[in-house]
């Protein structure tokens, strides 16, 4: 089930946080930065997996840190090094990328997903376009989504108890 919170995302109780970025991200703005600043070995690790693996858009990388948590990097971004360098999104790869995310939840039987709206910040995409493939994709899951429609700092978000 899918619930629109408000508040500070790295604040979740959520066991996995997704968010959208580049295969080749610098991890240097909007929630990534954030990100980054809270797991600066998600950064080194990703940067590691991009040198080896050489990873492309549309598909998802999983990182573990410390107390269990999850980070699901969905690269709905086009490659900084490709294009216009400006590492936009793309709607394809949101799709094929919210598409690997609902087989990683439910292969890895997740209990709660913590979502931004998903690759309309730094991604420069509309919401109006991007939040029906969210529904499409994990709407069905029985599994709490909390997607946060609005950023506040430090604030705890009220988060629905599952079930």
């Amino acid at each position: 089930m899918i619930h629109e919170v408000r508040g500070d995302i790295l604040l979740s109780h959520a066991q996995v946080i997704a968010h959208g970025i580049a295969p080749d991200d610098h991890f240097n703005q909007g929630l990534a930065l954030s990100l980054g600043e809270q797991w600066p070995a998600m950064v080194k690790d990703f940067r590691h997996y991009c040198h080896t693996a050489q990873p492309k858009s549309g598909e998802a990388w999983v990182w573990a840190g410390a107390m269990s948590k999850r980070i699901i990097n969905l690269l709905t971004h086009e490659a900084r090094s490709q294009g216009n360098g400006s590492g936009r999104a793309r709607i394809e790869y949101v799709d094929e990328a919210l598409h690997e995310l609902r087989y990683l939840l439910e292969y890895d039987r997740v209990t709660s997903l913590a979502l931004p709206r998903l690759a309309t910040g730094a991604g420069g995409l509309d919401w109006d376009v991007v939040q029906p493939l969210v529904a499409h994709h994990l709407g069905e899951l029985a599994l709490p989504i909390y997607i946060y429609t609005r950023y506040e700092k430090g604030i705890q978000a009220a988060e629905p108890s599952p079930g």
